[in-house]
């Protein structure tokens, strides 16, 4: 198939496009460079790439693909918090805009990046895909909102899937450092320490994002008529793990590191184990990594590839790094990029 991905200079779009390309697809990305060069070791081989604003993309750009896999986003929720409106113009709008022109230009399928995060305190429960939706950020209710206005697009020659990933983690050449394992692994390399602010017992189900990509491919080949409308937690029940188990796993991880729970932030309200069996009857998908065996990935690469505390707090923070552009003069407050000279 002929694939655009959204996003692919991004975390997971650059795991995402080698995935795709051993399966055979042809792919493109497009991008507004945010993090084109928030790279940690040797540049990543991109595909051909539109640099432009999702909220900008016109239907002439997105004539002749097969399939969109649309991450572009805002991505986390400080970020959200940050600056809401810019949040829902983005992750929102510019999202369903995006599905409109793509079923307008003839692309057959639409593959939505979610979020777990969208069933928000659900408790002890595992939660499925039928299960309330209590989003508790601007982030989450952003997808939540995408999810209800795409499926509605849905007919006979247009086939949208929403993929509510769990919480991503593993390494990938353009690092994200503000994800809870790549966060706790990396302060354990950096300072011996694994330091959890909350009080640990917040449940979170995580995933890695090459699994991530395998589970997109899959929703590129499977029957349109199977799939369509339909949304899929992506991730596996053995991961499912409270904040403190997982910090657990990077002190293995990281000789010599010590585990260190604050609670200065104290209990986070959102906590939810997921039920991930809809993907694995319908998608035949299955996770193959478990957080330990992400953590010790993790940890080497951020040992060979010469992570320094000052990349990890900026470069490879999301929140930081868009501050950064912005007072550089290269973004304006609504993150539209600034051209020099023009």
């Amino acid at each position: 198939m002929r694939v655009l991905v959204t996003g692919h200079q991004g975390y997971l779009g650059t795991v995402m496009v080698p995935v795709l390309r051993e399966a055979g697809h042809e792919v493109a990305g497009l991008d507004i460079g945010y993090y084109a060069d928030c790279v940690l070791g040797p540049p990543p081989d991109d595909p051909p790439g539109i640099e432009t604003d999702l909220r900008e993309v016109t239907a002439d750009r997105l004539a002749g693909f097969d399939a969109v896999i649309h991450l572009a986003a805002l991505s986390n929720d400080p970020l959200g918090a940050l600056a809401p409106h810019i949040t829902y113009d983005i992750n929102l709008h510019a999202s369903v805009r995006l599905a409109r022109l793509a079923k307008a230009a003839g692309v057959r399928r639409f593959l939505y990046a979610s979020t777990c995060s969208v069933y928000g305190a659900a408790g002890e429960d595992l939660v499925g895909e039928q299960a309330p939706l209590r989003p508790l950020t601007p982030y989450a209710e952003s997808k939540v909102r995408v999810e209800a206005a795409v499926a509605a697009l849905a007919d006979a020659g247009f086939c949208p899937v929403f993929l509510r990933n769990a919480t991503a983690f593993g390494f990938s050449p353009r690092l994200r450092a503000d994800i809870v394992l790549n966060n706790l692994v990396g302060y354990a390399v950096l300072t011996g320490e694994v330091r959890v602010l909350s009080d640990g017992t917040p449940w979170r189900p995580l995933v890695h994002a090459a699994d991530i990509a395998r589970a997109f491919e899959s929703c590129l080949t499977a029957p349109a008529e199977r799939i369509s409308a339909r949304a899929y937690n992506i991730g596996d029940e053995a991961d499912n793990l409270t904040v403190a188990e997982i910090a657990g796993a990077v002190v293995d991880a990281v000789p010599g590191s010590k585990l260190v729970i604050t609670g200065e932030t104290g209990a986070d309200p959102r906590s939810y184990r997921v039920d991930f069996t809809r993907a694995r009857t319908e998608l035949g998908f299955a996770a193959q990594w478990r957080v330990a065996d992400g953590a010790v990935e993790l940890a080497r690469e951020y040992l060979d590839r010469g992570l320094t505390a000052e990349d990890f707090t900026t470069r490879f923070t999301r929140l930081a790094r868009l501050r950064a552009l912005r007072d550089a003069g290269l973004l304006d407050e609504s993150l539209r990029r600034v051209r020099i000279g023009a």
